[in-house]
């Protein structure tokens, strides 16, 4: 077992009883958490939560319980550069990535590391970069998921008033020019007010996670860098376009959000196109995190989730 790792709770977010965080060395030996959680009652197998851009794994805690209580041992991990893992600029702040190939890795040790706790069959939940990252991973060959579920996946940016090449352009040209860890947009000075968010409708679990991020601020994240941006352009083309990813064919629900502010759409269903296992579930009006949303839009996960879970 890896060095024990700590785990922040707050009032609105206690840590699940009995779980516990652990260190493991992802690639390049970066220092990098996750945390397990036993299921309760009767075990039908594991689930594997890949979070989103920013978020920690302590994000997530009310769905780990929600699992649990379906019979599933859970594992969740904070990215590299994210979270208590390893950040990777002087300025802690910066959503940094250089390329996929470091996530990868650090995705295939996670898994090895933990395989012989996670029960079989095993399910990968996953939030926006997390689908794009834990997708690219079966895309390469990784075969050990019997079905993923993923909330708004980034298969594709919006990228604002600029096209999609033209933006990938200025960012392989920071990247070219040493400028690959400066900030893709401007850096806010503090978090936006919950009128003015396009994550969640849900007040409650927003202040929620703004109390997590004022007991610990370590845990946040802000602008991300030309070196993000160059990554996340990267890795969704080779989604959009290469073979491998028709080679995965297990059972995979998209969610996709009516009112979706972060992430392409369309190139989610384009990608759905591409597999042969794959079906998208619309939710009209939701915001783009969806298992941060209110009650009745989080229903819907569990709904797809559940029915997910029973063909297995």
């Amino acid at each position: 077992m890896s060095d024990a790792a700590p785990l922040i709770g707050v009032v609105s977010a206690p840590v699940p009883e009995g779980g516990a965080a652990e260190w493991f060395a992802g690639a390049r030996d970066a220092r990098l958490r996750a945390a397990l959680f036993a299921a309760r009652g009767a075990v039908r197998g594991s689930v594997v939560v890949s979070p989103g851009r920013t978020e920690p794994i302590e994000k997530y805690f009310e769905i780990v319980e929600g699992l649990r209580e379906r019979g599933f041992t859970v594992l969740v991990h904070d990215w590299r550069g994210q979270g208590l893992s390893a950040r990777l600029l002087t300025d802690e702040r910066l959503g940094h990535a250089e390329g996929s190939a470091d996530f990868m890795v650090d995705f295939q040790r996670l898994l090895n590391a933990f395989e012989a706790r996670l029960p079989k069959p095993w399910v990968a939940v996953s939030h926006s970069m997390g689908g794009c990252l834990s997708l690219l991973a079966m895309a390469r060959g990784e075969r050990r998921f019997s079905a993923a579920i993923m909330s708004a996946p980034m298969f594709g940016l919006q990228t604002g008033p600029f096209p999609r090449l033209v933006t990938r352009w200025v960012a392989a040209f920071a990247k070219a020019f040493g400028r690959a860890g400066a900030p893709a947009i401007k850096p806010e000075a503090a978090p936006a007010p919950f009128a003015a968010n396009i994550l969640t409708h849900d007040q409650r679990r927003y202040e929620r996670n703004e109390a997590l991020m004022i007991a610990c601020p370590e845990l946040g994240l802000g602008a991300p860098t030309w070196g993000w941006i160059d990554f996340a352009l990267c890795a969704t083309e080779e989604l959009r376009t290469s073979a491998g990813v028709t080679e995965v064919t297990i059972p995979l629900t998209f969610l996709v959000c009516g009112k979706e502010g972060l992430v392409d759409n369309e190139a989610i269903r384009r990608v759905a196109d591409r597999l042969p296992g794959a079906r998208c579930v619309d939710i009209p009006g939701a915001f783009h995190e969806v298992l941060q949303e209110t009650d009745d839009i989080i229903a819907v996960f569990w709904r797809e989730f559940d029915a997910l879970t029973a063909r297995l």
